[in-house]
């Protein structure tokens, strides 16, 4: 038995999500190309956010933020999953584990505040449009943008340092393709009872707190448009939010299925799958549900590639 004060000094083993057979050389060809299009998806959409005068605007702001979120999110995992996949080996040091806990809880918990922002700003575009520019101005873009990265750099810190604090003394094998801190901690010598019940506390916090104010938003937008006389009225609102929402249910259901059912109910093969959903394939499709759906950004494109 490895002794638990030398937690620090030894690998941990990432058991992964494909072994070496054909299909699953396939399947990580597959992966690796959905990793590879949702880098450039994304940065293509941060540099045309950025270039383009007409999404000089909160909204395309906070999405530029949402781009940056996914870029560092597949960033965080992919690289690492496909180096220890290519080079038939799995090892990870306590450092880097820490590192993956903290960026994957950082960045996810930072999209849900930052969705939520979202959804309020699209609030106050159809239910305030003439108050639009003050009620949305610059410094509480940048507020809320701000907040978001700091309440989910919270408490991926909090998490993160407390999970490498546990003693490491039997199995060193994480049955996952990243660190993750609930399977991490499975392998403690330690009494973690109390720490698991934090960790659901907070992600129950840090999903419904934002969920409710989305909800509430999207709520008084439903409100207000089904009192818009125009018919074309209701299709540009309908239109502007219908991208945000969709985004939201891929991002909202894949995180409450993965964290918010029953053990009971949950395998650790499920596990991984819906994990590689919502870290590796939603990062991918929120470039192209933006772009396909909206005007201004596809505008964008278009003047960016000299195509109009």
């Amino acid at each position: 038995m490895e002794d638990a004060n030398n937690t620090t000094d030894i690998n941990f083993i990432l058991l992964g999500l494909f072994n070496h057979t054909q299909t699953h050389l396939f399947l990580f060809s597959m992966v690796f190309m959905v990793f590879l299009s949702s880098l450039m998806g994304n940065a293509l959409l941060i540099v045309l956010i950025h270039e383009d005068p007409r999404l000089h605007m909160p909204m395309y702001f906070l999405l530029s933020q949402l781009s940056l979120m996914d870029v560092m999110l597949v960033s965080t995992i992919v690289p690492k999953m496909a180096a220890n996949y290519l080079m038939d080996t799995r090892s990870i040091s306590p450092a880097g584990c820490g590192a993956q806990i903290f960026l994957f809880l950082t960045l996810g918990g930072g999209e849900c505040f930052l969705l939520a922002a979202m959804a309020y700003d699209r609030y106050v575009a159809i239910c305030h449009p003439l108050r639009y520019p003050i009620l949305m101005n610059q410094k509480l873009c940048l507020n809320m943008t701000t907040g978001s990265w700091i309440l989910g750099g919270v408490d991926g810190l909090m998490q993160a340092g407390t999970t490498l604090s546990f003693p490491y003394c039997h199995s060193r094998e994480i049955n996952h393709f990243f660190c993750e801190a609930p399977s991490l901690v499975r392998l403690a010598c330690a009494d973690t009872t109390f720490f698991e019940f934090f960790m659901y506390v907070c992600c129950i916090l840090m999903l419904l707190i934002p969920l409710s104010i989305i909800l509430a938003s999207y709520s008084l937008i439903l409100a207000a448009v089904l009192n818009m006389r125009s018919t074309a009225a209701r299709k540009k609102a309908f239109a502007t939010c219908s991208s945000h929402l969709a985004v939201v249910g891929l991002f909202y259901g894949t995180l409450i299925f993965t964290y918010m059912r029953p053990k009971s109910y949950r395998t650790v093969a499920h596990d991984k799958v819906v994990s590689a959903f919502y870290t590796i394939f939603t990062p991918v499709l929120n470039p192209l549900i933006y772009s396909v759906r909206n005007k201004e950004v596809k505008g964008a494109l278009k003047k960016w590639l000299g195509l109009s």
